[in-house]
């Protein structure tokens, strides 16, 4: 498990922190995040540039001059594309770019993209992003004493008031918690400063034995009820009392009774 110093602001060592070796000791996969980052970046395109056919700009749909005789080109609108001003044929039109990236995929696209971070030695442990007020002026200071680049992502829990306002107007700087860690981000800045606190969210979100834990447990089929042997249906089939069958009146009963009463 790799093993980092923890800074405080004025970048002075104040102890040492064991980093999960799941989350922050991956392998580079260079085609699952470049996979990750192309899901982010459609998933942000907007999607509404449109053009106007023929159908959509001004303009009459009259005939400007007869088929035959004029000697000119034959037309039949001035709406047609073959015309300035006329409509597009094929332009782009309003639709959605986004599309789905597995949980799993997007989530070791994370931890690969971390870990390479450390191993280049620009992830930073911050025990405690604490700014008295907010000023840009004392969050400034506080990047310059950690030796921040031109490109910073600090990732802290956004209750912290006074570190998102102080940072807000700094240019290339960016502040999030660790549910809002994105690939992109990862790799657009040159220094990363996580908190300690940040760090125990990310080994929560991004551990494969906690994804495991997360999944739903299969219901189990319901058993089938066991067939009854036969001598036991055949038993109860003759417990059950059988209802009476209606007496048939006999036919040749009642002729009898009929010659007599002739006689």
């Amino acid at each position: 498990m790799p093993t980092v110093k923890v800074r405080n602001l004025k970048n002075k060592e104040v102890g040492e922190i064991t980093l999960s070796d799941a989350v922050f000791g991956a392998d580079l996969n260079e085609s699952l995040i470049h996979s990750a980052l192309m899901n982010f970046r459609a998933n942000a395109r907007a999607g509404t540039s449109a053009t106007k056919t023929r159908g959509n700009v001004s303009g009459s749909g009259r005939k400007l001059w007869k088929q035959k005789g004029t000697g000119r080109a034959r037309i039949a609108s001035l709406r047609s594309p073959l015309w300035k001003g006329g409509g597009n044929v094929h332009g782009p039109q309003p639709r959605d770019w986004s599309y789905d990236m597995p949980k799993k995929m997007r989530r070791g696209a994370l931890r690969s993209a971390l870990s390479e971070r450390l191993r280049e030695g620009n992830l930073i442990v911050i025990d405690e992003f604490g700014i008295s007020s907010p000023k840009t002026k004392e969050f400034l200071a506080a990047l310059a004493q950690l030796g921040a680049a031109a490109k910073n992502l600090v990732v802290d829990s956004l209750d912290n008031a006074n570190l998102v306002l102080s940072s807000r107007n700094v240019k290339k700087t960016k502040v999030t918690n660790s549910y809002g860690l994105n690939i992109y981000d990862l790799l657009y800045h040159e220094k990363l400063f996580i908190s300690k606190a940040a760090i125990e969210e990310l080994n929560r979100i991004l551990d494969p034995g906690t994804e495991k834990a997360e999944e739903p447990a299969e219901e189990k089929p319901k058993a089938k009820r066991a067939a009854k042997p036969k001598a036991e249906a055949a038993a109860d089939s003759e417990a059950k009392p059988k209802p009476a069958k209606k007496a048939k009146a006999e036919p040749a009963a009642e002729e009898n009774a009929e010659v007599t009463e002739n006689e």
